[in-house]
């Protein structure tokens, strides 16, 4: 049974301590509903992604459905570290699939300034390995992704600028998107010249902690039909993958084995070319937690072979205009990294750019009428590869 999302919505991320759970949450839930042209009586589930250690509010289900007026409507909270959106729109979209439901909200929402920072930084330590790796070795997320980073320097030669560069593109577009935390660009040198958080990223090369909510309202291709709706996309394939608890037990540091797995599947249901998927798809929001991860990212979704992805970065490849642009909102960088929103966020963002609604500057050309998001949760701990589409399959 074919899917579509039929409405997209986006809060504005940062630091929201004007708003609690709820009033944030609705940010996103109000113009889902309204560009959907649905009313809380048409929902038959609600699906709510959130890790919600950090904020006051647990039960973020049923506070909506208080909140927001709903009736008769099951709901289901989810949980994946960073890619709790995007497995929140899989149970979403089976939950369609199965016959369960024919209209289901899909919610992601966090509100992490509710607790201070290096309390933050712990929680999400606790998404690795956290008896061995933490308590040890006091691994957070930095670290994380610096071994990575310096693995990947050592093997293809990448540069500290190389990495910088990244970032230096992601703010050219969070610049152009009103909904993005960071609204500014920066230079290469201010890059470079901020300082060390975990060598070899510096301030700029880390994603921020984040407010924030993320909507859509995913539909059957009979309500679709019976609505008459004319602006939609469909979900063409999805792949899900899972990596080890322990970094020990990791073949290569290189390459996130799960997401380059869950590549594989979204293409295969996708009917996409595997030897250059870049062809076949309009751009892309990969997870960009740290600069370093976006080019693993590259070469994990075969955008560019092993090695050849920091030439699509020292190339600018990845601009509007180049081989594939990736992260034209903004990215996890720029955009902000609202845990539970950001893989729904990915979906808003291929809903904006496959039907021309994105802002100036940062809208991408239209060809091929499909679009890709990667949402990693801890270090390919969870990963999940989605392709959506103009036309279903």
């Amino acid at each position: 049974m074919a899917v579509a999302i039929i409405g997209a919505g986006q809060s504005k991320f940062g630091t929201r301590k004007d708003v609690n759970v709820a009033e944030l949450a609705w940010e996103a839930v109000k113009p889902a509903m309204q560009s959907a042209n649905v009313e809380q009586r048409d929902i038959d589930f609600m699906v709510v992604g959130t890790a919600g250690m950090w904020s006051s509010e647990a039960a973020v289900p049923a506070l909506m459905y208080e909140y927001g007026k709903f009736e008769d409507v099951g709901s289901m909270r989810v949980e994946a570290a960073c890619a709790t959106g995007n497995a929140a729109i899989r149970v979403g979209y089976t939950a369609i699939e199965s016959g369960e439901a024919d209209v289901v909200l899909v919610l992601g929402v966090e509100k992490m300034q509710e607790s201070p920072n290096p309390t933050v930084i712990e929680l999400i330590g606790r998404f690795g390995s956290y008896f061995w790796e933490f308590e040890n070795f006091g691994l957070t997320f930095p670290g994380y992704y610096a071994l990575h980073a310096t693995a990947y320097m050592a093997k293809y030669g990448a540069t500290e600028e190389d990495f910088a560069r990244v970032a230096v593109k992601n703010h050219h577009y969070g610049a152009k998107n009103p909904y993005a935390q960071f609204q500014r660009e920066i230079s290469l040198e201010k890059a470079l010249n901020s300082p060390y958080v975990a060598w070899p990223f510096k301030l700029f090369d880390c994603s921020p902690i984040t407010d924030g909510s993320a909507a859509v309202i995913l539909a059957s291709e009979e309500k679709v039909k019976e609505w008459g709706i004319e602006e939609k996309i469909w979900i063409l394939g999805q792949g899900v993958g899972t990596g080890t608890a322990n970094l020990s037990r990791r073949e290569s540091f290189t390459s996130l084995r799960s997401a380059a797995y869950a590549a594989e599947v979204a293409y295969k249901k996708a009917g996409i070319d595997m030897d250059a998927p870049y062809k076949y798809l309009d751009g892309a929001d990969v997870h960009d937690c740290f600069t370093a991860a976006e080019v693993i990212a590259y070469e994990d979704l075969r955008f560019a072979k092993r090695g050849e992805g920091v030439q699509l970065v020292r190339e600018e490849q990845t601009y509007i205009g180049g081989r594939i642009p990736v992260n034209v909102d903004g990215g996890l960088k720029a955009k902000g990294h609202p845990i539970g929103a950001t893989g729904v966020s990915q979906a808003v963002e291929a809903w904006k750019q496959l039907l021309s609604k994105a802002e100036n500057g940062r809208q991408v050309d239209v060809k091929n009428g499909r679009y890709l998001a990667h949402n990693v949760g801890g270090t390919g701990h969870y990963s999940y590869v989605t392709i959506y589409g103009l036309e279903k399959r």
